[in-house]
């Protein structure tokens, strides 16, 4: 098999367990040949075993909840013991947290790498690698798939069995009490706090983080552990999740209600009133936090965010950089505008990846959490809530997305032709304007006859598909721009339009 195949961007992800049609491509015996190639590109490329008098490599392994991690990290440590490392498995851990077994002095680690497939269905899985400067690159995977012939080497390495999640909580409890400006044990006695873990890796949140800065965690709900995912996917993205831990803040009466992805480098809020925070919402509440801490910073998101989020942004004296999707793309851009002494704080997708420049540009779905618990006593105080953060915020009537499958041979190819001519079918049309502030496929602004919004059409970052976003500030509106819009696409032959047509008959 080829292991490029399994190459997800700047991850490796693949099925890991045989499941109806699908056949596995990420097995034990694949991630065995996978680890030669990550100690071949730490040690040829990143140069790390040459820092070592011993020229001995130490790398950590993690993983969430999944039924397969056991096996896949099985074959993780066969493979690197067989090849003089030294490694650490730490069990049951989230994403971030194994980054910071880069950092931590106790720990040390060269590499670091997290058995984990995100919010994918159970019989996915993945690897996520991170040495001490960060997350891998694109090309660094594309790399280490090419280099997995192995090396004649005689010495053996050794496992050591340890935990990271109690020490990642401890610094995490630390950073809240010195972002609140406090040295109280328990600074969050008084707040009822309910954490979903959609039984992925997040779970460790709610006693040791919260319970032990004073909250009251009943009613948190599917902290165990369990990659069947009995309950709902672990995605702060999806309408059911959010829904569900909706109804156990308003149910359990709590101040708020805090929701992970499996690996937990993503989390939601939903506040005392049940408003769901998260996309463009959630966005809009780090923005203020970052903007009061950091005052006429840049903040970069994905290009699919509101129009409206703009606004918001620039009415806090900051300004928002609409960047190409995909969170390695959104955290790139914020570490190349420091770099050209632009001040960004924060990069941020709407699925809810965001990464702080002060916490090491890391995608960290609970040091998200820790900003937002920083503000809560001072919010109490002022009588107010999160959503009182944001109230300025405009919120769009509707929104729509559609995504059409590109049957053509070449997907890229054809897609891209697809999006510059809609570049010359919206100059002749009234109504219809082009927003220059745009990084990735077309961003069109409607008015006049067709209400008050936006459309972006760009290419999907994994999948053979076009994706067409809608947003109007009218009821009813979309409905008009994607009738001037079948007329466009009804001439592509290689596109499935039937998303469209279905959503015309409505």
């Amino acid at each position: 098999m080829d292991l490029k195949a399994l190459q997800n961007g700047s991850d490796i992800r693949g099925i890991a367990i045989e499941h109806e049609e699908k056949t596995a491509n990420l097995t034990p015996a694949q991630v065995g040949k996978i680890a030669v190639g990550m100690v071949h590109w730490l040690r040829v490329e990143k140069h790390l075993a040459e820092k070592h008098q011993s020229g001995k490599l130490k790398i950590g392994i993690g993983h969430d909840s999944r039924i397969s991690a056991d096996s896949l990290k099985q074959a993780l440590i066969d493979s690197f013991v067989e090849q003089n490392i030294e490694v650490l498995d730490f069990g049951l851990a989230t994403t971030p947290a194994m980054f910071m077994t880069t950092q931590f002095p106790q720990y040390d680690c060269d590499a670091a790498i997290m058995i984990t497939a995100s919010h994918l269905p159970y019989y996915f899985n993945g690897l996520k690698l991170f040495t001490k400067s960060g997350g891998a690159e694109k090309k660094d995977i594309a790399y280490l798939l090419e280099h997995t012939d192995k090396p004649a080497l005689v010495a053996k390495g050794t496992v050591t069995k340890t935990s990271i999640l109690e020490d990642y909580s401890a610094d995490l409890t630390d950073k809240i009490r010195k972002g609140m400006k406090t040295t109280e044990e328990k600074p969050l006695e008084g707040f009822h706090i309910i954490v979903d873990a959609g039984n992925g890796a997040g779970g460790f949140f709610a006693e040791q983080v919260l319970a032990k800065l004073g909250a009251d965690i009943t009613g948190s709900q599917f902290l165990e552990p369990d990659g069947m995912f009995p309950n709902h996917i672990p995605n702060p993205d999806n309408k059911e999740a959010m829904a569900s831990i909706q109804q156990a803040v308003l149910r359990n009466k709590a101040d708020l209600g805090v929701i992970f992805d499996t690996d937990v480098d993503r989390s939601a809020v939903v506040d005392a009133s049940g408003e769901v925070i998260n996309r463009n919402n959630l966005i809009a509440v780090l923005a203020t936090i970052v903007l009061a801490e950091y005052p006429g910073s840049s903040i970069v998101t994905n290009s699919p965010t509101s129009s409206h989020l703009k606004v918001f942004i620039e009415s806090k004296g900051g300004k928002q950089v609409r960047y190409v999707s995909g969170y390695r793309n959104v955290i790139n851009k914020m570490i190349e505008l420091n770099d050209e002494g632009i001040d960004t704080q924060l990069a941020i997708e709407t699925s809810g990846h965001a990464a702080f420049k002060e916490n090491y540009y890391l995608d960290d779905g609970a040091y998200v959490i820790a900003k937002i618990l920083m503000l809560l006593p001072k919010l109490k105080k002022e009588g107010s809530t999160l959503g009182d953060l944001i109230s300025s915020l405009k919120q769009p009537a509707e929104t729509q997305e559609l995504r059409f499958e590109i049957l053509a041979e070449n997907v890229r190819e054809y897609g891209e032709q697809v999006i510059r001519d809609l570049n010359d079918f919206v100059e002749s049309q009234r109504g219809l304007k082009i927003d220059p502030e745009n990084y990735e496929g077309i961003r069109i602004n409607v008015s006049n006859e067709y209400g008050s919004g936006w459309l972006l059409l760009r290419m999907s970052l994994h999948e053979p598909l076009l994706v067409l976003q809608v947003e109007n500030d009218q009821d009813g509106m979309n409905q008009k721009v994607l009738e001037e819009l079948a007329s466009f696409f009804e001439e592509y032959k290689q596109l499935d339009l039937a998303k469209l047509k279905e959503s015309l008959k409505k």
